[in-house]
């Protein structure tokens, strides 16, 4: 009997040459694999035409969802939601809902690498039951901001301190309707966005407090989780990691060592705060509303603060005038 193992392509980067030479010997020693030689293409674009650490090929891909669906048309806008929207109180003529629900569908895809529009399209995608005219004059809106900025994505810079830190916030009248607190994250090495998140909670909580720490112990679970994934990368991350919150009562109640009545049902995340804070492993650190980033997560904005936090997010236009 014979077993075969197959391996699919796989792409090596690596700044050592020799490094990369010695990991390819092994790989042919337990696969007998066939090197290719130098990359040309990387989900089909020209890789001699790529600038380093931008993410490219979400400007064909947010093209294609204009074409798709026949949008090209669309007026380009600077924002991509109305500051101060009424979406859920919306009682507008219901519409064609296999319509919406497939450019709400292709919209969350493109929120992988334009994770501004994050917060939108989780609002947006809240109607695809039954979706109304404002539903689908909102998801145009978004349309337009993308067809004004095709060119617009994630940069990863080379010349970080691969430092963690994240922002983190949290908004209670987003939802009109429920009342439930929806949260936002983003996590960076340095300047660099990696990983981020926008939730609202599954349940109404008369105690603030409460849901901010659970969400908050979410946050601090995945930088942990991090810092241990570098770990296994060889890379030795010493520093403290930052979580910046605009909680002033949230930063006492961690460097608080008393508990009392009003913190005994999330007594657990506490614990699991003060701890990475004592051992050295995070600190909490306060940021003002306007400067915190992570306000995009969490609610529609106006243009002059969009533009702010965007330019703090990491994300950069490749067609931009330098």
């Amino acid at each position: 009997m014979v077993l075969l193992v197959y391996v699919d392509d796989i792409i090596l980067a690596g700044n050592n040459h020799d490094e990369c030479t010695a990991f390819k010997r092994y790989l042919h020693e337990c696969f007998h694999i066939k090197d290719l030689g130098s990359l040309k293409f990387f989900l089909g674009i020209e890789v001699a035409r790529l600038r380093i650490g931008i993410s490219l090929c979400q400007k064909k891909y947010a093209l294609d969802i204009l074409a798709e669906t026949g949008l090209l048309g669309s007026n380009p806008a600077e924002t991509p939601m109305k500051q101060g929207h009424k979406l859920a109180l919306a009682e507008g003529k219901e519409i064609d809902g296999a319509a919406y629900r497939q450019l709400v569908c292709r919209l969350i895809y493109l929120t992988i690498t334009r994770l501004e529009i994050s917060y939108l399209v989780h609002v947006l995608s809240q109607f695809a039951q039954v979706p109304r005219k404002e539903y689908f004059e909102a998801a145009m809106r978004v349309v337009g901001y993308i067809k004004g900025s095709p060119g617009q994505g994630i940069l990863l810079r080379s010349n970080c301190d691969l430092r963690l830190g994240a922002y983190y916030d949290s908004d209670w009248v987003s939802c009109p309707i429920t009342r439930r607190l929806v949260s936002g994250y983003f996590i960076t090495i340095r300047e660099s966005p990696i990983s981020w998140k926008m939730k609202k909670q599954s349940t109404v909580s008369r105690l603030s407090a409460e849901v901010e720490y659970r969400a908050m112990a979410a946050v601090m679970s995945e930088l942990v989780w991090l810092k241990s994934l570098l770990t296994s990368f060889l890379v030795d991350h010493r520093q403290l990691m930052e979580l910046f919150c605009d909680n002033q009562s949230a930063i006492h109640i961690v460097v608080n060592p008393v508990f009392h009545e009003q913190t005994k049902h999330f007594e657990i995340d506490c614990h699991f705060f003060r701890e990475q804070v004592q051992t050295r492993n995070i600190v909490m650190a306060h940021i003002r509303s306007q400067f915190q980033p992570a306000d995009i997560f969490t609610k529609a904005l106006a243009r002059q603060q969009f533009h702010f936090l965007l330019g703090k997010l990491g994300i950069h236009d490749v067609f931009a005038p330098t």
